[in-house]
């Protein structure tokens, strides 16, 4: 018997993000989910080795890398769109869901719940929360980098996504903006003082 599983994930390239929005450089899903299992490691480890907590690196990772495999299947629902109100946000919510379920068949049955751990992870662990604040984290760099190309199509996604992102009170999330957001506004030449 054959699995699509990888065959799937694989079409995470193709997905583009901020379909609404005219873009200077296309981000594409695939690409966008190992920025954010980056970020969600960096979130994890702050938290561990800064703030002496125990959230599992391993795990937040894990979430990153499969948070947007639904969208191989239903697309990338624009945010504006997602959260126009509850009724469209819970019904996205529940065809993601699905996809996801749809997606878990394309799996030998054995393997199945271990791919279900990350695929479909409980909300309510901090690692979850750790990975969710890396993926805004995400498009907040998409924002900058749009800006600094002089793309000012970005400057209220900039403004919204940097208050959600202060306002959730995770010290990860403060260190992070106090020790790496800067980087992201300069060129090869100036990084590492290069230039």
């Amino acid at each position: 018997m054959k699995y699509d599983f990888y065959a799937f994930m694989d079409r995470m390239k193709y997905i583009k993000r901020w379909q609404l929005m005219r873009s200077v450089r296309e981000e594409n899903i695939m690409e966008h989910s190992q920025q954010v299992a980056m970020f969600a490691h960096a979130l994890a480890v702050i938290n561990n080795k800064v703030f002496g907590g125990n959230a599992d690196a391993e795990k937040a990772v894990l979430y990153a890398v499969y948070h947007e495999c639904s969208e191989v299947m239903t697309g990338d629902m624009p945010t504006p769109i997602k959260y126009f109100n509850q009724s469209i946000l819970g019904a996205y919510k529940n065809l993601e869901d699905t996809a996801c379920d749809k997606l878990l068949t394309t799996i030998p049955q054995e393997l199945r719940d271990e791919f279900a751990l990350c695929i479909k992870p409980k909300a309510d662990s901090y690692e979850y929360s750790l990975m969710k604040a890396a993926d805004r984290l995400a498009a907040y760099v998409k924002c900058l980098e749009e800006l600094r190309y002089g793309n000012k199509e970005f400057i209220k996604a900039e403004k919204s996504i940097k208050k959600d992102l202060l306002s959730r009170k995770m010290p990860e999330v403060d260190y992070f903006f106090e020790n790496f957001i800067e980087s992201f506004n300069l060129s090869l030449d100036e990084l590492d003082g290069m230039e």
